[in-house]
C-alpha cells in the first residue's frame, strides 16, 4: 500500500509533545522516511534528550508551551523560516491532570490548556498556511477512547479529548469542502499505550499496552488506507471489544439509560452480555 502523500522524503512534520512517547516514536518513524522534523515541546533539555534519539535526522527543536497562542505562531513562524513548507503538523501534546466534576480546579485548568486548547491553537496558527502551500499534507490530532465512551474517573481529561474529537472531525469536514484542498486530518486514538504520561512509576510496559512505535506504525497505515478515525487497539482490547463500548455508549442516549451506564450496578450484567454477543462488530 502506498504511504499517505504528505509522509515523503525531504518534506517537513511538525510534532507537539515530541520528546517523549508517541510523538518521539513518529518522529523517529517519519525520520527513517527521509523527513525533516521540528520537535516542540515545554523544555528545551527534553528536546535535547530526544535529538540525541535521531543520529544523521534534520531536526529543529523549538520549546513551546502549546495552551499559549503567541507560543505556537512563534513556532509556526520558525518552521516556515528554516523549512519553508509543512507536510505533516501533529498536535500530540498532552497532560493527564484533571479532575472530577467539581473538584481540582487548577487541574481543569491545565488539562484544558494543553489537550485543547494546545490542539485549537495548532490548528488555528497552521492550517491556512499549510491549505496554502497546494501540497499534499496532513494534520493529526492526538485523542484518547476516555473521548469517546468518557468512562469516570477523570471528567476534565475526558472533556479535553472529546473536544478534541469534535475539533477534528469538523476540521476534516471544512478541508473537504474547500475546493482544491491537499490537506487531510486524522484523530489518532491510540489505545493503552506504555509512555512517560501513563507509566505512573512502573518501568516495564504491562503485558496488556502497546509501545508507542506500535501505535505509529498503526498511525501510519491508517492514514495510508484513508482513514480519518485511526482507533488502535491493544495487546487486551480489540477492535471488536473498542466498536462494542463505543456503540454502548452512542446507545445511552437512544434508549435514554442512566449517564455512563456502563458503569452502572443496574446495567452490569446487561453490558456484560453486550460484550460476549456472537456477531462481531466488524470496520
Amino acid at each position: 500500500m502506498p504511504q499517505h502523500p504528505a509522509l515523503a522524503a525531504g518534506r517537513a512534520a511538525v510534532i507537539t509533545g515530541g520528546a517523549s512517547g508517541i510523538g518521539l516514536a513518529a518522529a523517529k518513524r517519519f525520520a527513517a522516511i527521509g523527513m525533516k522534523i521540528c520537535l516542540a515541546d515545554l523544555h528545551q533539555q527534553a528536546l535535547d534528550r530526544a535529538t540525541e534519539q535521531l543520529p544523521g535526522a534534520t531536526i529543529v527543536t523549538v520549546p513551546t508551551d502549546v495552551s499559549k497562542i503567541e507560543e505556537v505562531h512563534r513556532l509556526k513562524e520558525r518552521v516556515y523560516a528554516d523549512f519553508g513548507e509543512i507536510a505533516v503538523l501533529m498536535n500530540n501534546a498532552g497532560v493527564s491532570a484533571g479532575g472530577g466534576p467539581w473538584d481540582d480546579y487548577d487541574g481543569w485548568l491545565r488539562v484544558l490548556g494543553v489537550n485543547l486548547w494546545g490542539v485549537i491553537n495548532g490548528v488555528h496558527a497552521f492550517t491556512p498556511a499549510m491549505i496554502d502551500q497546494g501540497t499534499p499534507a496532513a494534520i493529526i490530532n492526538t485523542g484518547s477512547k476516555q473521548g469517546i465512551t468518557c468512562p469516570p474517573g477523570n471528567t476534565a481529561y475526558n472533556v479535553t479529548k472529546a473536544g478534541v474529537k469534535v475539533l477534528t472531525e469538523g476540521l476534516a469536514h471544512s478541508l473537504r469542502n474547500i475546493a482544491g484542498c491537499m490537506v487531510s486530518a486524522h484523530l489518532l486514538v491510540p489505545g493503552s499505550t506504555f509512555t512517560g504520561m501513563t507509566a505512573r512509576g512502573r518501568t516495564e510496559k504491562p503485558p496488556g499496552s502497546w509501545t508507542p512505535e506500535q501505535v505509529v506504525d498503526f498511525m501510519v497505515a491508517a492514514m495510508s488506507a484513508g482513514d480519518f478515525y485511526i482507533i488502535c487497539p491493544d495487546n487486551d482490547v480489540t477492535r471488536d471489544i473498542d466498536n462494542r463500548r463505543i456503540l454502548w455508549a452512542a446507545e445511552d442516549i437512544i434508549h435514554n439509560r442512566p449517564a455512563l451506564s456502563r458503569w452502572h450496578p443496574d446495567y452490569q450484567d446487561e453490558f456484560a452480555g453486550f460484550l460476549t454477543l456472537d456477531a462481531p462488530f466488524r470496520r
